[in-house]
């Protein structure tokens, strides 16, 4: 299994960088989750991505530690 840093792509306009993070919390909390992320792998290469809402949530649906292939 490889690793990989997933980074939540989302601009803000704020006074301060907490600011921006408590902007970004409401965000999460209130909202669908994101769409748009930069994702790393153990290379560092980095790429952005950003998902299809629909295949997204079908996918969050379901157990994916069910899967052998990740045991």
């Amino acid at each position: 299994m490889h690793k990989f840093t997933v980074v939540v792509m989302k601009e803000f306009e704020a006074d301060t960088a907490e600011e921006a993070a408590l902007l970004m919390y409401q965000e999460l909390v209130k909202g669908p989750a994101p769409l748009q992320y930069s994702v790393t792998d153990e290379a560092r290469h980095a790429r952005d991505l950003t998902l299809d809402r629909a295949k997204a949530d079908e996918f969050a649906a379901v157990d994916h530690t069910a899967d052998p292939g990740n045991w």
